[in-house]
């Protein structure tokens, strides 16, 4: 009975494009499974799916949710995702929970890039696929066209599953290809499109066996029971894509779509089997998928709820979890209690006393755990693979408006990154800006208007510092005296001292080659501290330095004013001569940049990178794209992500890391130092 259990679990995850209708098909499936009472609409703002106050402005899903209902004896568990590129990280987040991926394709556009997207994400994780074309009674709405596109793009393991009766204005419902269910209601003409498309599947079925293959080439038929058979298997292998077709605001083709879900969307039970990695023995495990396991599961989404707080989304793969009891986090090497277990539809949360191995679970307020961390059985401690969120394309410094809004921004900062973590905070120590990253301009400013609506923090944004370093390509040499004299006792001190320049990289050293005693160690010492004191505000433009050598080799001394301080101060005074002799520069930060585009738009994209100053380092092909491998200085990718959008139409993305420091060209160097200035006497008058 337990593995019967995990076998009527379906877990599918939801995909596409903005505005093919993944939310409105929610609503339609749960109305035709009898979850709801009523159907929602997007233009009301009544859907399940997109019941945040800001969904429902934008009338788009922003961020993932989960839907679980029954089915014809079946649990399914569907997670809508949005279809905003920016929002790529609840794919995939989702991707890591579900079997089936259900991409659904807008009859009026045909493929788009978020199509695309999910195709491709779905392949790469090895996920069972199925397409449903929505909006088939839409004016310009072309099935077969349609049809040809998703052939021609994702290949002729993409077959015609149920027909369309009528089109546009007339349509009236679908006929099952498989069955042969509804045919009789065609015209002749598309009864023989039909059954095309039906002799395409059968033989497709067919190839996916090669007991059934020989049979068909024998018979030139199958059975009923042996089509549906194999057809489950060659989902299940991916071998074989079902097309639906139907109108999710009609509520036409759902059904049909809903019982082929049932019948060949892959249980947990039939996809490929779950590793994880005992942290005890770094050994690779295969979990066994029953309640009778050892409990492990994988938090792959977290939500904040207003009167619960954190909600942890939990995916089963082995064992068994009950409410009231007590849970091993692997990441935080920590027990969490686990009180309340819950499933959701929506934001309606419907309590469970427990959940077994496959199934999608809820808890609520957990103390430690984040997503992606692994929650399992204490005595048998696995962790899965960490999630592979992508790292943030753009960035942007923000600051609280007030005080009060000073005091609120940590935690209403720690909620959102709990809630999306391709949505990043960080504090840049030199030039002590708080930056917060994202996926796009959509994407940021999404989060700062959830700050202020939720938490009641408002912060003004702009563009980050880059963290510009300081160097000099020479050496320098200077003396200097520091002598004050004042009612009670004096300061004196005089340091001679050269500095060099040091490889890029090699940092900071201090070099004491004071002889015969003209400086006493104890003031070494003071002068090291006065050099690094001065190391912190370069003389050119106020940036930090790095990457010189200081030799402290002569001096004098009072007998009694020389003191700590004193020679603090020269040594730092005689930094500064020396720097500014030894023919200093300005380092800017460099990053390792890889775009990844389209064959077609790879002259623009070059073009685009050596107008910011990239260099291209070379260039590797792909399936149908190419990664052009870059060298970009930081200052000129922080809106990159929207030119890229804008020359790729949306299908380019990039990552970039950080490669060196390299030194700033003397045009562009004048103007930030300018810049440095300016900013510098203002602020001291303003502090006048």
């Amino acid at each position: 009975m337990a593995d019967q259990g995990i076998q009527d679990i379906r877990n599918v995850l939801l995909l596409g494009h903005s505005g093919c209708g993944k939310t409105s098909l929610v609503e339609a499936i749960l109305f035709s499974c009898k979850a709801i009472p009523i159907m929602g609409t997007i233009d009301s703002g009544t859907t399940v799916s997109d019941y945040n106050e800001d969904e429902k402005e934008r009338k788009c899903s922003i961020g993932s949710s989960l839907i679980s209902f029954h089915s014809d004896g079946k649990k399914i568990n569907m997670i809508d995702t949005p279809g905003y590129i920016d929002f790529v990280g609840e794919m995939i987040g989702g991707l890591r929970a579900a079997e089936t991926s259900l991409i659904v394709v807008n009859a009026t556009a045909g493929i788009e890039i978020g199509t695309e997207r999910a195709w491709k994400m779905s392949r790469e994780h090895g996920k069972a696929t199925m397409i449903f074309i929505n909006k088939i009674d839409k004016e310009h709405a072309d099935f077969e066209k349609c049809v040809d596109s998703i052939n021609k793009r994702f290949g002729k393991n993409c077959v015609v599953a149920s027909y369309p009766i009528g089109e546009e204005a007339s349509f009236t419902g679908v006929a099952n290809i498989l069955t042969g269910e509804g045919l009789d209601k065609l015209s002749a003409d598309d009864k023989s499109k039909a059954e095309d498309y039906a002799n395409a599947l059968q033989e497709l079925v067919a190839e996916s066996d090669d007991e059934l293959l020989e049979k068909y080439l024998e018979k030139g038929e199958l059975t009923a029971e042996e089509k549906q058979r194999a057809m489950k298997k060659g989902v299940a292998s991916g071998k074989i894509v079902p097309v639906f077709v139907g109108a999710a605001t009609a509520n036409k083709g759902v059904k049909e779509l809903v019982s082929a879900l049932v019948a060949y969307a892959p249980s947990p039970l039939d996809a490929e089997q779950v590793k994880a990695t005992n942290i005890n023995t770094n050994e690779e495990l295969v979990l066994k998928q029953n309640p009778e396991s050892p409990f492990a599961s994988l938090i792959f989404k977290t939500l904040s709820d207003p009167y619960l707080g954190q909600i942890s989304i939990l995916r089963i793969f082995s064992g068994m979890i009950v409410a009231n009891s007590t849970v091993y986090n692997v990441a935080m090497a920590a027990k969490e209690k686990i009180g309340q277990l819950f499933t959701l539809i929506g934001k309606t949360q419907v309590p469970v006393e427990s959940a077994s191995s496959g199934d999608i679970v809820c808890v609520a307020k957990l103390k430690d755990s984040k997503t992606g961390d692994s929650l399992v059985d204490e005595k048998n401690p696995v962790k899965f693979k960490d999630i592979d969120f992508p790292v943030p394309a753009i960035s942007f410094s923000i600051k609280p408006k007030t005080r009060t809004d000073e005091d609120k921004i940590s935690n209403a900062l720690h909620k959102l990154t709990a809630e999306d973590p391709t949505f990043r905070v960080t504090r840049e120590e030199q030039t002590n800006e708080m930056i917060t990253s994202g996926m796009g301009d959509m994407h940021v400013g999404i989060m700062i208007s959830r700050m202020k609506q939720r938490y009641a923090v408002q912060v003004d944004m702009g563009t980050p510092k880059v963290a510009y370093k300081e160097t000099i390509t020479a050496n320098g040499d200077s003396q200097y005296r520091h002598k004050k004299q004042t009612g009670g006792a004096g300061q004196f001190a005089e340091v001679w001292m050269r500095i060099e320049p040091r490889e890029r990289g090699a940092g900071f050293e201090f070099v004491d080659e004071v002889v015969g005693g003209s400086i006493p160690g104890p003031f070494v010492v003071s002068c090291e501290k006065g050099v690094k004191s001065a190391l912190q505000t370069g003389a050119l433009a106020g940036f930090p330095v790095i990457d010189v050598k200081v030799v402290v080799y002569d001096g004098k001394t009072h007998p009694v004013d020389s003191k700590d301080i004193a020679f603090q101060i020269a040594a730092r005074e005689a930094f500064k001569e020396s720097f500014l002799k030894a023919k200093p520069v300005l380092l800017e930060p460099i990053m390792n940049v890889d775009v990844i585009v389209p064959d077609e738009f790879m002259g623009d994209i070059t073009g685009s990178l050596n107008s910011r100053r990239g260099r291209i380092m070379g260039m590797e092909p792909g399936e149908g794209v190419q990664v052009v491998k870059a060298q970009v200085p930081l200052e000129e990718m922080y809106k990159y992500v929207n030119e890229l959008k804008s020359i790729t139409g949306g299908r380019g993305t990039y990552t970039m890391v950080f490669s060196h420091y390299e030194v700033v060209p003397p045009n562009q160097a004048q103007g930030i130092i300018t810049k440095s200035k300016e900013a510098k006497q203002a602020k001291q008058e303003k502090a006048e």
